[in-house]
């Protein structure tokens, strides 16, 4: 029997695999990739009685290739926040999905282990942009402020490192970074003893401080838009920057449009934090695009659509 551990490559996927490999240790196949690189499940090379654990990716997305699995004899569990398509059962399927905007996939884990290593959620939480939840479970669990800042900038620090176009344009592949995490039970050990902590801390903080130099392209009363350039830099700061935005602007809805160059955009939409609908639904609109209610994006936007893009985001929020 193989396992199979399929997770994005952001925060939120990677702190809800180390959550149940920390109470389930297994050696495993791992597949997952850039943030966007969300249909995963049809690189899994699976046999009957394999197990395949399945997080932070939209099954809307992989359902033929779940049922596929499923019909081969493979067990399947699942655990996400996006859209979840034509519900389905199988005796082999073991789901726990949930799309409300106030949860996240490591939340949903530390839910399921009954917070047995909650400090890893409250970093996924962080690096989702869920902060009410987060810092609820950091005063249940009597944190200290110092403390608190440091799961956020840990978790912040793991997100923005899954932005890019390709795996080239990031500082770890995130199995890569799954891996240097993997011997740490306690997220203050991470951040204290491993060299990984500060090469997201400076690569994040230059990166930022560029994307906060920059201006709106459009905006109105409850809208704004940012283009940012064709350099890594900017490809890997998008998400990071949107959910910043989205935190200091609560009643805004943000778009940022990064040229990814032959007249396409790599797009990232926030919608307000005190209004968190109708992201995903937007975005999958375009043939690239999906997500979740309150954050989604297009993967490729042509730059015919741009127009229509930005008038449909204008009235969504409007």
């Amino acid at each position: 029997m193989t396992y199979f551990d399929v997770f994005n490559g952001d925060a939120d996927g990677i702190c809800a695999l180390h959550q149940m490999r920390l109470k389930h240790p297994v050696q495993s196949t791992l597949i997952t990739g850039i943030k966007r690189d969300i249909q995963l499940v049809r690189q899994v090379k699976a046999n009957q009685g394999d197990k395949i654990l399945i997080l932070d990716i939209s099954l809307a997305k992989n359902q033929d290739a779940v049922m596929a699995l499923l019909e081969q004899g493979c067990a399947v569990q699942y655990f996400d926040h996006h859209l979840k398509g034509e519900p389905f059962t199988h005796n082999l399927f073991e789901q726990n999905i949930n799309i409300s905007p106030e949860i996240c996939t490591s939340l949903l884990m530390n839910e399921h282990l009954k917070g047995e290593h909650v400090l890893w959620a409250i970093v996924g939480a962080y690096g989702d942009n869920m902060f009410t939840a987060a810092n609820a479970l950091v005063e249940k669990n009597g944190l200290n402020k110092m403390e608190q800042i440091q799961l956020k900038e840990l978790g912040q620090y793991i997100n923005y490192n899954s932005y890019g176009s390709s795996l080239d344009d990031l500082h770890f592949k995130p199995a890569d970074l799954y891996t240097l995490i993997k011997p740490y039970a306690n997220p203050f050990e991470f951040i204290k003893n491993e060299p990984a902590f500060i090469t997201l801390q400076v690569g994040y903080n230059k990166d930022i401080e560029k994307a906060e130099s920059l201006l709106p392209t459009q905006t109105t009363e409850k809208t704004a838009v940012y283009s940012l350039p064709n350099e890594k830099w900017a490809k890997r700061v998008s998400g990071v920057f949107g959910n910043q935005l989205a935190t200091k602007h609560p009643n805004r809805a943000h778009t940022l449009l990064t040229d990814i160059g032959n007249n396409n955009f790599q797009v990232s939409v926030r919608a307000p934090q005190k209004n968190k609908i109708g992201a995903g639904k937007l975005c999958a609109k375009f043939k690239t695009g999906g997500g979740r209610e309150g954050a989604a994006g297009i993967n490729c936007l042509k730059g015919e659509d741009k127009k229509k893009f930005l008038k449909l985001f204008t009235k969504q929020y409007s």
